[in-house]
């Protein structure tokens, strides 16, 4: 039948597009690679470091320690907690007293101004901060040596609004932890990729984002992000709407992704997913493009012969586990993608699956407490309780 013809041939063209992605993402690590950074080594201004923190997060001592062992002349090191019970505060305080060349301080407590904790928190660290240049950075993110030096060396530019990293996880070792780790390195670094590929880098990411005090007051500081639910996409696209560049730093960092069951693993996903959705609903949409399993599937069911079906299977494959080589092993160091490549294509299987999920939920669970999202923003659930 005719009709059946023309959503046949549709369907195969479409899914030609994550090939096309596939190799947009594979020249962007090899370009990413060979770049020179556009900073400068000599320019070493001091730098605060801010991380608001809620909870013990796993290997915590060992992730703050990863800040006090950079090789950086000058900068400080900020936590912010709700209150004094908080079970990072002894940590913080050993890490204090195992470090006492470096300036450490912990501060109990900030405004409530909006619903999102983790913004008010950052809002009084950079009250607080006693340097220009503006580090924040997530608790359960480690860094790695020269990552200071680096990311500082850009704001030689003053015309720079911001930089941010690459990250890769580590996980507990479960199936259910390198399951959802392993998208980091082989799903969302290739996306990040191909957008500074095509000059389009209008966010930043969570795990580490430098700029200033200034650039933070022309766009209203945090202050204007308090209920926002991505505050990293937020920060970085209104910085890039005011006209200045962000910068993705040549040194990845590492997010320590807590132990979990599946159904937890699923939801953090799941989270991403609706994070996006709110913040770039065109590119949430645009997802189904960089979707190689199911539409290779859907063209080998539907192809007219044999081999033009496997063909599609092959590439995908090809495709596939190159990227994951090349950006997760080559690029990023990543042992758990050499070790767990083989979980990729179940990985894609559930990706999908919580992509198609992220269109129906309303509300989200973050912190222990539950949301709804509207215009970007978050608006906590009302309380069943009389």
């Amino acid at each position: 039948m005719p009709g059946a013809t023309a959503i046949r041939d549709a369907v195969l063209l479409a899914a030609t597009a994550p090939f096309f992605y596939y190799t947009a993402a594979l020249i962007a690590a090899a370009r990413f690679s060979r770049r020179v950074s556009s900073g400068s080594a000599d320019f070493h201004p001091p730098i605060s470091i801010l991380k608001p923190v809620r909870g013990l997060d796993r290997e915590a001592y060992e992730n703050y320690a990863s800040f006090c062992r950079q090789d950086y002349p000058d900068f400080e090191l900020l936590f912010c907690v709700n209150d004094q019970a908080d079970p990072a505060v002894p940590v913080i305080a050993k890490i204090a007293s195992d470090f006492p060349g470096r300036s450490v301080r912990l501060l109990i407590g900030a405004p409530a101004l909006g619903v999102s904790d983790k913004v008010n928190k950052l809002c009084r660290l950079v009250r607080e901060a006693r340097h220009e240049i503006v580090l924040i950075s997530d608790s359960d993110v480690r860094v790695y040596p020269g990552l200071f030096r680096e990311i500082a060396g850009h704001f030689c530019n003053p015309d720079l609004g911001g930089v941010t990293c690459l990250y890769r996880g580590i996980s507990d070792g479960s199936i259910a932890g390198d399951f959802e780790t392993l998208g980091n390195s082989t799903d969302f670094d290739p996306g990040v990729l191909v957008a500074w590929l095509l000059g389009d880098l209008n966010f930043m990411l969570g795990a580490v984002m430098a700029t200033t005090k200034k650039q933070l007051e022309r766009i209203g500081g945090f202050e204007s992000l308090v209920n926002y639910l991505s505050d990293d996409y937020e920060l970085g696209n209104r910085l890039a709407s005011a006209g200045r560049r962000v910068e993705l730093s040549r040194f990845p960092v590492s997010v320590v992704y807590p132990a979990q069951a599946f159904g937890a693993a699923l939801r953090h996903q799941l989270r991403w997913n609706m994070t996006i959705r709110c913040s770039r609903p065109a590119g949430h949409f645009g997802l189904l493009l960089t979707q190689g399993l199911p539409w290779s599937l859907a063209a080998a069911f539907l192809a007219p012969h044999w081999w033009i079906g496997l063909t599609y299977i092959v590439l995908y494959m090809a495709l596939r586990f190159w990227i994951a080589w090349s950006i997760g092993v080559q690029l990023l160091a990543d042992g758990l993608v050499e070790k767990r490549i083989w979980l990729l294509p179940l990985r894609d299987a559930a990706a999908f699956l919580v992509w198609l999920w992220s269109f129906f939920p309303h509300r989200i669970h973050w912190r222990g407490q539950e949301f709804y999202i509207r215009d970007k923003r978050l608006v906590p659930v009302p309380s069943r309780q009389p």
